[in-house]
């Protein structure tokens, strides 16, 4: 492979080389850490989702941890006492029985119990560790600023493992920088958490001291690396904001149009809707990149740009480079569950693929980018008869009760429950439950007692010119290697 010039932009908090190519993170495990780990292999960004991993260590465990991986990772984890008792907890050798449920995970909540603090941080810890194993290559994590009652103990557990970026959308991060600082030297945190309907000054505290033990800090645990961030944006606005105060700047950005895959930011001004049903972004939903440039900190595009030109026209217009999301989707070590795969692929194909921004799927009241798949809740009978509850509970709102107490509400729950914790039914129209649909896109869907099992909902971006290239040179799937050679190879 014709390698591009290395480029260095001040200032790299690190003094470290800048990727080409930072492979997005995606769903709850789509970006898993064979990805990530085949990504930071060759030399780019490669990134987990951190999303929901403490459901993601728990099911992998009752699912039999056929490969070894999962363990391999938790006997590397610090505090033995951490892995030994989730183990004991949810460790199935052979893996659960035909048609047994997965136990549950404690729910994200503002104060939360010690159990559900070190899945979290073992979760993140086990992802990023697996994907960092055996090579000297970049790794990064991908949280969303929705779930923020998760960032402090899945922030610390990848921090714990190494990790070298984190990158966060969804929201305005501005709190991640000091939240990073804080974590690095093992410090209380108490990260502020938007409660609808409260005044601000409600938080999620984590105590590393308390959690692992002070002795285990004194003896055996130095200040963390403290990663490299980036806040994914869709306006110069915002990065500007951003970037003019020490305190929450971010160390560059990622700066990602409309037609990504997964959440969008809404467009700006009243909601209008096309023939389709699609929300209609225009000129000002588009970030100017000479105003992001102006601001002297890295960047790298997103959304629409999966292929060598996309790569070559964002350097000439001073991006360090790309983040690609559906072409590493696609490809043969993403976690998406391979009959999923196959049937996108085979879509991709014979030119019958329709992906289309839904405005009202996600409980966070996001766009959203839904591929159209039959059997998924795409399909609007399938939806309909998907029994409406919600017991993962990652996107749940935090709320303030009448009585002064914080509640938990989630559009995607069942409308007369949503109703009476004072949210709107109209609110309700059209939500998918993500969470319990995103862990069936990696073949970790819930099955439930009385049979019901849970269906996926795929999403990828709505340019698949890079995708379709790619299916064209590969008869089958292809590598996350061949993908990025001929992202950087014709790039170059």
């Amino acid at each position: 492979m014709t390698a591009l010039p290395v480029l260095t932009i001040p200032p790299s908090p690190f003094d470290r080389p800048l990727p080409r190519v930072i492979q997005g993170g995606m769903g709850i495990a789509v970006s898993s850490w064979r990805l990530a780990s085949a990504v930071a292999r060759a030399g780019q960004l490669g990134v987990v989702s951190g999303t929901a991993l403490d459901l993601v260590l728990a099911r992998r465990l009752q699912d039999g941890d056929l490969d070894g991986a999962v363990r391999r990772a938790l006997a590397a984890f610090p505090v033995p006492a951490f892995a030994q008792r989730v183990l004991r907890r949810y460790f199935r050798p052979g893996g659960r029985a035909p048609r047994e449920p997965y136990a549950p995970v404690p729910r994200l909540a503002l104060r939360q119990t010690r159990l559900a603090q070190e899945l979290m941080v073992l979760g993140s810890f086990v992802e990023v560790w697996l994907a960092k194993e055996g090579h000297g290559g970049q790794v990064g994590i991908n949280f969303l600023e929705k779930v923020q009652m998760a960032t402090p103990s899945a922030a610390y557990g990848s921090m714990l493992a190494g990790v070298d970026y984190v990158v966060m959308g969804a929201g305005i991060p501005r709190d991640i920088p000091h939240l990073l600082d804080q974590l690095a030297e093992h410090e209380t945190v108490d990260l502020p958490v938007d409660v609808s309907g409260a005044p601000a000054g409600h938080s999620v505290r984590l105590d590393p001291t308390n959690l692992l033990g002070a002795d285990v800090l004194e003896a055996d645990l130095a200040p963390l690396a403290r990663p490299t961030f980036l806040a994914v944006v869709s306006a110069h606005a915002l990065a500007a904001y951003l970037a003019r105060d020490e305190h929450i700047r971010p160390d560059g950005f990622v700066v990602e149009g409309s037609p990504a895959g997964g959440h969008n930011a809404p467009p700006r001004g009243r909601l209008v809707l096309d023939d389709r049903g699609q929300p209609v972004f225009g000129p000002r939903d588009e970030a100017d990149i000479s105003k992001v440039a102006a601001l002297g900190l890295p960047f790298w595009l997103a959304g629409s740009q999966g292929t060598p030109e996309a790569l070559a026209a964002a350097c000439a217009a001073g991006a360090a480079g790309v983040q690609v999301g559906t072409v590493f989707a696609l490809a043969q070590e993403s976690g998406l569950e391979p009959g999923l795969r196959a049937d996108l692929l085979a879509r991709l194909r014979a030119g019958t693929l329709e992906i289309r921004t839904d405005a009202f799927a996600s409980p966070t009241g996001f766009p959203f980018k839904v591929a159209h798949v039959p059997g998924t809740l795409s399909d609007p009978e399938v939806l309909a008869a998907r029994p409406r509850l919600c017991d993962l509970g990652y996107l749940r709102t935090p709320f303030q009760r009448e009585t002064g107490a914080v509640g938990y509400r989630c559009p995607a729950e069942p409308v007369h429950v949503y109703e009476r914790k004072g949210g709107d039914a109209a609110d309700t129209v059209g939500r998918a439950c993500l969470c319990n649909a995103l862990a069936a896109d990696v073949g970790l869907g819930q099955e439930r007692a009385d049979g019901y099992a849970e269906r996926a909902l795929l999403t990828l971006g709505t340019d698949i010119d890079g995708a379709n290239r790619l299916a064209a040179r590969h008869a089958g799937t292809w590598t996350a290697r061949q993908a990025l050679d001929w992202l950087l190879d014709a790039a170059a």
